[in-house]
């Protein structure tokens, strides 16, 4: 019995046999990305004088160090378009030794900061001629007040304006456009600039005359101007929403609840309609023949800027609607 015992305690007490562990699989090596280089040539736009030879490009596109980007233009050809930021090697028709024309833009300034100088300017300026500062008027009427209503509306409509335009470019738009030339500030501020001081001017001269027809005018004026001033937000507003923030991507733009967006089921580019219906309001309202002259050219210009962008659309998209004219429904 004692053998036995002590058997089965050596028996249990005796350590388990340990299994064998599996050897871990060999890893296949990963296959070799093959990699597609360029050899890309940078030509000068206007000298045809070669800049340099770039060799073993990946397929990302290539910048010039010496200038920032923004400021750099390539092209496949002399008499292409500029190629835009997003383009790739890859995607371009060209084999794997590319030549690229290359033009110096100059510096550059963001489309935000030139809007805003666009639009500070005349806010600034008009005050200026509404208070009758020094050296503008005769020195008997500095620091006066005018004693018609509605030089003193004009003042409210103008400014509200721009303090509008300066908020939008805050804080609604979403501009896709990265920057344009310095030297375009002095041209866009001049005419902008300019305009506003001519048409203050005379609108806050002592010697204004009140519209012809008098209340009934400035009323008929006034209720055009804030009607497509909130048009024009609105349409703002519809387009914000329409852009993703960081997106390129292009959609076709369609009425929304709001009852001032309906106008898109008939032109492109109802915001230059709004905005062309807020200076023929505010000609009304004033009767002043510098609010009118600058009407016109605003609309000349706003004109050539939609047609612009209808033709793109049509372009871009074969399912837009041919219903729309550029501006002014059934007209332009």
């Amino acid at each position: 019995m004692d053998i036995l015992a002590l058997k089965a305690k050596e028996t249990n007490g005796a350590e388990p046999e340990k299994k064998p562990t599996p050897r871990p699989k060999p890893k296949q090596p990963k296959k070799a990305k093959r990699i597609v280089y360029f050899e890309v040539e940078i030509v000068d736009l206007k000298t045809k004088e070669k800049l340099l030879l770039l060799d073993k490009v990946r397929l990302s596109g290539t910048e010039n160090p010496r200038w920032y980007p923004a400021r750099q233009s390539l092209r496949l050809d002399p008499k292409a378009k500029c190629l835009r930021d997003e383009e790739v090697l890859q995607t371009l028709p060209v084999g794997t030794t590319a030549s690229f024309y290359f033009s110096d833009l100059g510096p550059q300034l963001t489309w935000g900061t030139v809007f805003l100088a666009e639009c500070v300017g005349p806010l600034v300026l008009y005050l200026m001629f509404y208070f009758r500062l020094p050296f503008i008027y005769s020195p008997k009427y500095d620091f006066t007040s005018s004693k018609h209503w509605v030089v003193h509306l004009a003042c409210i409509c103008h400014s509200f304006h721009y303090v509008k335009r300066i908020l939008e470019t805050l804080f609604v738009h979403r501009i896709s456009h990265g920057t344009m030339p310095l030297r375009n500030i002095f041209k866009n501020c001049g005419y902008y600039w300019c305009a506003a001081a001519w048409m203050a001017y005379y609108i806050n001269h002592p010697l204004y005359t009140t519209p012809f027809y008098g209340q009934q005018q400035v009323n008929t004026g006034l209720y055009v101007f804030i009607f497509c001033q909130v048009g024009n937000f609105s349409i703002h507003v519809a387009l914000r929403n329409l852009k993703l923030p960081g997106s390129k991507v292009k959609r076709i733009p369609y009425p929304t609840k709001n009852p001032f967006t309906w106008i898109f089921w008939l032109v492109s580019c109802p915001n230059y309609t709004y905005e062309l219906g807020s200076w023929i309001g505010f000609t009304v309202m004033t009767q002043c023949v510098p609010v009118a002259f600058f009407t016109l050219v605003a609309f000349i210009q706003m004109t050539v800027w939609a047609k612009g962008k209808h033709r793109s659309y049509l372009k871009e998209f074969r399912d837009y609607p041919t219903l729309r004219s550029s501006i002014l429904p059934f007209i332009l």
